[in-house]
């Protein structure tokens, strides 16, 4: 799938398309969470990146995260969107704050 979206998708400048990933969805006690009561995810796997920003020289500075990382981003960045029933996220790279190994 990670393909496919990244040819439909050519994110611009410093820009990356993820894929949250899902957390749990019961407590350790065994009680299951609705949608509505569990917190959006932190984490996510990037499917497509964009080419880099520029600097004020006009030269692309290269692109520290890349196609298959496991990133945590920071709470209520980003922009979500729709893709043939798959919820993405459109992060700028100043939004991510780690790359998980």
């Amino acid at each position: 799938m990670a393909t496919a979206v990244a040819t439909k998708l050519k994110p611009l400048g410093d820009r990356r398309v993820v894929r949250t990933l899902t957390g749990e969805e019961t407590t350790k006690s065994g009680i299951v969470l609705p949608d509505t009561a569990k917190e959006k995810p932190q984490e996510a796997e990037v499917l497509a990146v964009g080419p880099g920003r520029t600097d004020d020289n006009g030269k692309r500075l290269p692109m520290e995260v890349q196609v298959g990382n496991k990133v945590l981003f920071a709470k209520f960045s980003g922009t979500e969107f729709k893709v043939d029933g798959d919820e993405l996220l459109v992060l700028s790279e100043r939004d991510i704050l780690a790359v998980l190994s």
